[in-house]
């Protein structure tokens, strides 16, 4: 039996971590992404960063140091026009630890709420990093962006995706789903990870050849 070709994501969301298994599968078919679950405990890196590309980098080397797997690792966080690009990197704990999805589109509401609607702009981006041993040993490091432009609502829709999902509209559909209304291959097409995470597949491809 031939043994699945693995790949370690720095996360322990389950639905991050099968969003990402099935965007690399298009190119990858077979490829298993393994979690902080999978890989002994380590300390994880404080995201200190002042961007979603040196987060991104922060999680995927630490997890390449552990693991020795080619590492990938994500940052992406929602960003307000009204509010400055606001929550920004901070979206994961805009309302203050510990992380509560619920607690933060309770607050975003809240700071929105006498924002018309022609100016609740916002995208969702997001920086994709990997971190590999190339050919000769030598660690390599690439990083990816990716862009999903919308606005933020006035109520929560839908059941499916995560944090601010539920608030967002994309702009790049022929209806007025939120992202988490959408099926997973809806969202897929035209997400900000699914952007960042396709424009990654190649590399990673080339990193799992070694």
């Amino acid at each position: 039996m031939i043994e699945p070709v693995e790949i370690f994501l720095a996360s322990r969301n389950p639905k991050k971590i099968a969003e990402m298994e099935r965007i690399l599968g298009e190119t990858l078919p077979g490829l298993r992404v393994l979690g902080l679950d999978d890989v002994p405990a380590y300390d994880e890196p404080v995201e200190d960063e002042p961007d979603f590309a040196g987060n991104a980098l922060l999680k995927a080397r630490a997890g390449f140091a552990v693991s020795g797997l080619p590492s990938i690792a994500d940052d992406s966080g929602l960003c307000v026009d009204a509010l400055n690009g606001m929550p920004g990197v901070l979206s994961a704990r805009w309302s203050g630890p510990p992380k509560d999805d619920a607690r933060n589109n309770r607050l975003l509401l809240d700071q929105l709420a006498d924002v018309p609607d022609e100016r609740r702009g916002a995208e969702f981006r997001c920086a994709v990093a990997l971190v590999h041993a190339g050919p000769d040993g030598q660690v390599r490091e690439e990083v990816v962006d990716g862009v999903m432009r919308g606005r933020v609502i006035r109520e929560l829709r839908g059941e499916g995706g995560f944090g601010y999902d539920v608030l967002f509209v994309p702009d790049d559909q022929d209806g007025e789903l939120t992202s988490a209304e959408m099926t997973a291959e809806q969202k897929d097409l035209i997400s900000h990870r699914g952007k960042s995470v396709r424009a990654i597949a190649p590399i990673v491809t080339v990193a799992l050849a070694g």
